[in-house]
């Protein structure tokens, strides 16, 4: 089922997780442990993330090679797994950065095989890695644009008849902006064209303070752009994650927040404060009546169920 009729159907917020596929060489079950941990909760879907190639110089036989590898490879196939595993909607993250519109066609062409309706569409991270495909995308938009034209069977290669698609999109969107973006309101212009592109639903970027999402909403909506806003969502485990999202993921958390991790007198402590915000951010969400929460797991589930205990018959 899409996502926006998983919302219009449903009488309460939906409840969703992202995961990240596991690294080269290791087990899905580490993937499936983390959402047998978190399947009580009734989520609605589950994201998986994609990521790029990345390049490393390697020394063989006295000459230095340059190596393409994918350090998080399966996206498709681990969306594939919980989706029969579980009987659950996921949505597989693709992106523009590594891959070129007939690549990303290939992939496309292989979900819709799977009967996977759901796709989430992000540029990717291109000051993290180097790797770049001839002809790649600049913008997440022309991405979306392709996913439309494919649901009207229009493919990049044209012949007599094809199939069309049946893909519900959803994009990124940024309480506080993207960082590459000069100011909020082109942000904003940004998000509106992957909408007017075909995008049906948005989830945010993680935020640590009920006003960055408040706000988001609003302009958002002056814009003209009624999509459902799902609210994502990072619990924060200890001090270290405290001070490394920030550097990743360019957001703000709140000097109140800061202070109480600061003030922590051991490593419980710690989780128990970002436990406790986590659980607060998300009360205030239900109050503003979202749509749906959506939780950043990072591959580690038992934060995550520990905020959701909270939430029980909730969701």
């Amino acid at each position: 089922m899409k996502i926006v009729d998983l919302i219009k159907q449903s009488n309460k917020p939906v409840l969703s997780f992202e995961i990240i596929p596991p690294n080269v060489g290791e087990s899905i079950d580490s993937i499936f442990n983390v959402v047998d941990n978190l399947i009580e909760f009734y989520p609605k879907f589950i994201n998986v993330t994609k990521h790029a190639n990345e390049i490393e110089y390697v020394e063989e036989n006295g000459k230095i090679m340059k190596i393409i590898q994918k350090k998080r490879p399966g996206t498709v196939g681990v969306s594939a797994s919980i989706k029969h595993r579980y009987n659950i909607e996921v949505v597989p993250h693709l992106i523009c950065t590594g891959f070129n519109k007939y690549q990303l066609e290939d992939i496309l062409i292989d979900l819709n095989y799977l009967r996977i309706e759901n796709i989430f569409v992000v540029r990717g991270d291109k000051k993290r890695y180097t790797w770049k495909e001839t002809d790649e995308y600049e913008h997440a938009s022309q991405l979306v644009e392709q996913i439309a034209n494919m649901n009207r069977g229009i493919y990049t290669f044209p012949t007599k008849e094809h199939n069309s698609t049946n893909f519900c999109v959803g994009v990124a969107g940024y309480p506080e902006k993207h960082f590459e973006s000069p100011n909020f309101e082109k942000d904003l212009d940004y998000l509106k064209l992957k909408v007017d592109m075909g995008a049906t639903f948005i989830i945010t970027q993680m935020f640590f303070d009920i006003e960055y999402y408040k706000n988001f909403v609003n302009k958002v909506r002056d814009l003209g752009i009624e999509v459902p806003i799902i609210a994502g969502i990072k619990p924060l485990g200890s001090k270290k994650t405290l001070y490394n999202i920030p550097k990743t993921f360019h957001v703000n958390i709140p000097k109140s927040i800061v202070e109480e991790f600061e003030d922590a007198k051991s490593s419980q402590d710690e989780y128990i404060i970002g436990v406790r915000h986590a659980i607060k951010l998300i009360e205030q969400l239900l109050e503003l009546g979202v749509p749906g929460v959506h939780l950043f797991t990072m591959g580690k589930g038992k934060i995550v169920k520990d905020v959701l205990s909270a939430f029980k018959g909730i969701f």
